[in-house]
């Protein structure tokens, strides 16, 4: 039985400011390579001037911010295309794709490292979290949990339908749900702190899984 499949899809426009057909300023097509160049030159400002900021946690050698800005930059742009429906046409933003508190890839990104530098902080083994189930009893830890467990779920709707927007939905909402479990559920130093590692490894590895589905490699520390 030949497992191939081919689909002929339809997809939408890109929009430039004016909500015509993304061209540059002198009427050209845009090539996509000035675009992928030009999200990571702003990525890499973008995190020069976290750097900069009174108190902040973001520090990096000009090796690993080449790499962050690669990496940010070039996810942005995929997260961006991905995230529509694919036969909507929609404008593009590099503010709105660099968004860190919107539905974006680096906020994706930023959750996701967050998630990881709980378990170096809380210095807990993974040989130790084995033994370990998830805490459900608190109503943040039940409701992530839960949508956690949809990955299946949606990544079969993504292949059937072959729309990797729904991926994008999918992971937005979980990192949202985190940032609430994380709000109102002490993690390190709790009695509760293994179950709860648990639940923020689970959530990890369904991000990174999801996130490289969608072509976007997530960094361990930004």
């Amino acid at each position: 039985v030949d497992k191939h499949r081919m689909d002929h899809v339809p997809f939408g426009l890109v929009l430039g400011d004016d909500k015509k057909k993304f061209k540059t300023r002198s009427g050209e097509v845009t090539k996509l390579v000035d675009l992928l160049d030009e999200a990571v030159s702003r990525s890499r400002k973008q995190l020069e001037e976290r750097m900069g900021q009174e108190g902040s946690t973001t520090q990096m050698s000009k090796e690993d911010l080449d790499e962050a800005s690669t990496k940010i930059g070039y996810g942005c742009v995929k997260y961006a295309d991905l995230r529509q429906h694919r036969i909507s046409d929609y404008q593009f933003s590099y503010d709105k794709m660099l968004d860190m508190k919107g539905n974006t890839a680096v906020y994706l990104m930023y959750a996701y490292a967050r998630i990881k530098s709980i378990g170096v902080k809380a210095g807990v083994s993974q040989a130790e979290l084995l033994s370990s189930l998830p805490s459900v009893s608190h109503a943040k830890e039940y409701q992530l949990v839960l949508h956690v467990l949809k990955f299946p779920e949606v990544l079969e709707r993504v292949m059937d339908g072959l729309l990797p927007h729904l991926m994008c939905e999918f992971l937005y909402e979980t990192a949202e749900k985190f940032n609430d479990f994380y709000r109102d559920c002490k993690v390190v130093g709790d009695p509760l702190q293994n179950q709860r590692l648990v639940i923020c490894e689970g959530v990890a590895a369904v991000m990174k899984a999801g996130m490289h589905l969608l072509g976007i490699t997530p960094l361990e520390k930004i």
